[in-house]
């Protein structure tokens, strides 16, 4: 199993530097397999999702879809695929920022009763809740 850093899986999604997007092509389709499928960490799917907002202006829905690739593609393990999924649905159905789901999933799965937050859009979400 080989760990993909966030700039490759970018210049795989994005396509946009020829060199560098050939060659993460090259790797992440010859070396990634189900047997062997490339891991991705919670923290690379964080960036990644900045990246493609922040630098690229991709959609929500554009970013949804391509989490959702992500998540299903055998070829690619995600950290703790389960608690991945659940930030992802949370994220679909919410206007918060897809690391804040992930935060509010994380520590549910840690048995905290709540994530409190001054984030008015993660408290939005169920795992939150707003200080005032």
């Amino acid at each position: 199993m080989i760990g993909l850093d966030t700039n490759v899986l970018v210049r795989y999604i994005v396509q946009d530097d020829p060199k560098q997007a050939r060659v993460a092509t090259r790797l992440i389709e010859s070396r990634c397999t189900p047997d062997r499928p490339g891991y991705i960490s919670f923290i690379v799917l964080v960036e990644v999702v900045w990246v493609l907002a922040r630098a690229y202006g991709y959609s929500r829905d554009v970013i949804f879809k391509v989490l959702q690739q992500i998540l299903s593609t055998a070829e690619l393990d995600v950290e703790n695929h389960t608690l991945a999924w659940l930030a992802l649905t949370d994220y679909q159905n919410g206007n918060a920022n897809y690391s804040d789901c992930l935060i509010g999933r994380i520590h549910q799965d840690k048995g905290c009763e709540t994530t409190v937050t001054f984030d008015k859009k993660a408290a939005r979400v169920d795992t939150f809740q707003l200080l005032k």
